[in-house]
């Protein structure tokens, strides 16, 4: 099944809403009358970035619209496709590790990611026997 960044949607649970999230208190949010950290005037204003809709156009819709529409800027893109590359990396070097660990015949020979998860399996239940002879 191949996935896009068009159809995923990781949806927050129903009954969580997005300011319940943990985002809201990392100082860096607008509170709850809209300004910045530093209370009303405190923070720089600013408008909506070219290509994203204002507030004032996202009220009517719904919140399922408006996640969508987010969504759908460069700005959310580019900063997405950045955490899934880290992501991926950090998975990848995972991998290399544990296939450092595993002997294999010859050393060098190159394993898919579920040879070196089958392997890494039988290798723990060998030194696991040779623990209890």
């Amino acid at each position: 099944m191949m996935l896009n960044s068009d159809t995923v949607e990781l949806d927050l649970p129903p009954n969580h809403s997005e300011t319940e999230s943990g985002f809201s208190d990392c100082g860096g949010g607008a509170g709850p009358d809209g300004a910045g950290p530093g209370g009303p005037g405190g923070g720089q204003a600013r408008g909506p970035e070219p290509g994203e809709p204002g507030r004032k156009d996202m009220q009517h819709l719904s919140r399922e619209e408006r996640r969508r529409r987010r969504r759908a800027t460069a700005k959310y893109r580019t900063a997405h496709a950045t955490r899934e590359r880290i992501r991926v990396e950090a998975f990848n070097l995972a991998f290399a590790e544990l296939r450092k660990l595993l002997p294999t015949l010859p050393p060098d020979k190159k394993l898919s990611k579920i040879e070196i998860l089958r392997l890494a399996i039988c290798y723990i239940s060998y030194l696991n026997h040779v623990l209890d002879v």
